[in-house]
Parts: structure tokens; C-alpha cells; sequence
């Protein structure tokens, strides 16, 4: 069993591709014949969260950055507001199973299981404790990024991954900081990634304040949500936003940047921090 313990320079351990994917025999259809090869899939598997000798909650998910997953989950739903919360963290030798001791409030204990509201994807819920806090932030941060940068940002994040290669589903995110340093997560749930990637940060004592969330898929509340929670001004996509997303961003401070391509975006929300060349 993996362990770390309060005051620890906590490190994520990644596994290797081969735990991540599994080889199948798949029979394909094409102009009216089968034809048999070998291809991957990815490999999802339940993975069991404990907080204070509770199980908290089953995620489907891949095993890789399971102890960045369960810190950015607990922050992003204001179980715990800093690291120093975390008094201990253990994995599981079988990598399905982590296990968090931490110093919470029953208020937020209880919150975290009632008041919850389905988010538009993966079946994630926004807790009563994100809720609470989400509603009286706002994000006044002066950051801002060239319209070069931005885009250039986007078009390292759009580069393929083996393992979307390979198996064509994953989400993926990255965080990249005000010096150029970035970190990646991906997952089969977006959600997932992007709490992952969070937790990366966080376990690296980053600050997310002056930085940019690029993410796959579309930019619903829930996206917002997230940025709010952590304090990230602006977040891209190259998939389309919704209403409610802009609307969020708008009335919490976070610029919004869907559709970006390689000379172009959409900017939805609080343009002011995108610099024209």
C-alpha cells in the first residue's frame, strides 16, 4: 500500500500505459467482410474513495494519478480548503482503493452527501459545500495572456496522447502556470481530468491563480464551477460552450474560450484578460 502522511513532500506515482489499456480481438466490418485485429480499449475500473475510515464515493475511472484525483475532488467540492488538511493518504496495492484522513467539520461531512445537484455530464454532482462557496466567489484577478499564447497553448494541448492514440477514449486536461510549467491529466471522465490535473497542481504546492485550464469537451457550468473553486481565470476548449456556462463565467469572473483553434476562438466571458499580439 502506497501511504503518505501530513508534512510529506507529496509526489504522484502515474502507471504505465499497459495498466491503462487492454488488447482485444475486435472484428471488424468493411466493404461487406470481416476482418479480426487486434486493437486497445481502455481499461475503466471502480475506484473506491474512503474519507475518515468512511467510503465516500465509487468513481469509474483509470488507476492512473488516483492520489491527485482524490485531493483535487475533495477540494473542488470544499471538503478540505488547503493540502494541510490532509493528514494521511494510503493507495491500495491493487490501485482501486484510496484512503483519506483529514481534518473536515461535520457541517462539511454532512454537506457533502445531501444538497447535490446533477452536473450535464458523467452523472458528478456539485455538493451543498461547492455550492455554498461557489455562489459568493468571484474571480478579480488582473492575469491575462497574449492571443498568441493562448492559441499556442491550445495547439500543444490539442497533440494526441499514446493513449488516446491507442484507444480514442479519454479526456484530457492541462493546467499550464504563468512560467510556461504545465501539468496533464486525462481520464475517461472529464470531470475526472480535470480534478486530477487540480490535484497535480495542488500536490506540487502550485499557486492556480495566475493560470490557464485548457480542457476537452464543452464548457457547461460545472467547468466553472471548478475554475471558481480553484481560484483559474480562464479556461479554453475547442468545443462549444452552453448557457449556462456562460452565464456562470460572466457573473464569477472567469474568461471563457470555447471553439479555439489554431487562428481563431471564441472569447464569451471577461475578455479583458486576452491581449491582442
Amino acid at each position: 500500500m502506497t501511504t503518505f502522511s501530513r508534512g510529506e513532500n507529496l509526489c504522484s506515482f502515474s502507471t504505465t500505459h499497459k495498466i491503462n489499456t487492454k488488447k482485444i480481438i475486435v472484428d471488424k466490418f468493411y466493404k461487406d467482410n470481416f476482418e479480426s485485429f487486434e486493437d486497445y480499449v481502455i481499461k475503466d475500473e471502480k475506484i473506491d474513495f474512503y474519507l475518515n475510515g468512511e467510503k465516500l464515493i465509487s468513481v469509474m475511472s483509470i488507476k492512473e494519478y488516483q492520489d491527485a484525483h482524490i485531493v483535487g475532488f475533495l477540494l473542488s467540492e470544499a471538503v478540505i480548503s488547503t493540502l494541510d488538511d490532509i493528514k494521511s493518504l494510503k493507495i491500495s496495492e491493487d490501485g482501486l482503493s484510496v484512503y483519506v484522513e483529514a481534518d473536515i467539520s461535520n457541517i462539511a461531512y454532512e454537506n457533502l452527501f445531501k444538497q447535490k445537484t446533477l452536473t450535464s455530464g458523467c452523472c458528478v454532482g456539485v455538493t451543498g459545500n461547492a455550492e455554498k462557496t461557489f455562489d459568493c466567489a468571484f474571480i478579480s484577478t488582473q492575469y491575462s495572456l497574449k492571443s498568441s499564447e493562448i492559441l499556442s497553448y491550445m495547439s500543444e494541448f490539442n497533440k494526441s496522447s499514446k493513449l488516446f492514440d491507442d484507444t480514442g477514449c479519454v479526456h484530457k486536461a492541462r493546467i499550464v502556470l504563468k512560467d510556461g510549467t504545465f501539468f496533464e491529466a486525462e481520464d475517461i471522465g472529464r470531470h475526472n481530468a480535470i480534478d486530477k490535473v487540480i490535484g497535480l497542481v495542488t500536490l506540487q504546492r502550485k499557486n492556480l491563480k495566475e493560470s490557464i485550464l485548457y480542457v476537452t469537451g464543452r464548457l457547461s457550468n460545472e467547468m466553472v464551477v471548478k475554475c471558481v473553486m480553484h481560484k483559474i481565470p480562464i479556461v479554453v476548449s475547442k468545443a462549444a460552450v452552453t448557457f449556462e456556462g456562460i452565464k456562470a463565467a460572466n457573473e464569477h469572473g472567469v474568461t471563457l474560450i470555447g471553439f479555439a483553434r489554431e487562428h481563431r476562438m471564441n472569447v464569451y466571458t471577461h475578455s479583458g484578460r486576452v491581449k491582442i499580439d
